[in-house]
């Protein structure tokens, strides 16, 4: 069975970084994966901020392009997020997703496996 945790999160200031990661254990690898990163603040519904599949395609949602990047380390089981220059809006719970055999995409209807959450704040 897949087990999806996420570390990593925590309380910045504005500008801060923090490195999300996401580790799966239990996973059969397939070369069609896809992983993602989503968020959630309260009050508002789930967005997708990144995602990555096997053949290296990423995706960013427009919010954090450019300030994100999403890695992957299939040997490790691993999937990274890497965020730089934070905002307050960033400030939510971030959700690491995986599917086993799909296309990198931003919608939260693409994947199966969900971890529970790590808490981002960022403070002005």
């Amino acid at each position: 069975q897949v087990k999806v945790v996420e570390s990593g999160g925590g309380s910045v200031q504005t500008g801060g970084s923090l490195r999300l990661s996401c580790v799966l254990s239990g996973w059969i690898y397939t070369h069609a994966y896809c992983m993602g990163w989503f968020r959630q603040a309260p009050g508002k519904e789930r967005e997708g901020v990144a995602a990555i599949d096997g053949d290296g395609t990423t995706m960013y949602a427009d919010s954090v392009r450019g300030r994100f990047t999403i890695s992957v380390d299939m040997a490790k089981r691993v999937v990274d997020l890497q965020m730089n220059s934070l905002e307050p809006e960033d400030t939510a719970m971030y959700y690491c997703a995986a599917e086993e055999t799909c296309s990198a995409t931003l919608s939260d209807d693409g994947y199966y496996y969900w971890g529970q959450g790590t808490q981002v704040t960022v403070s002005s």
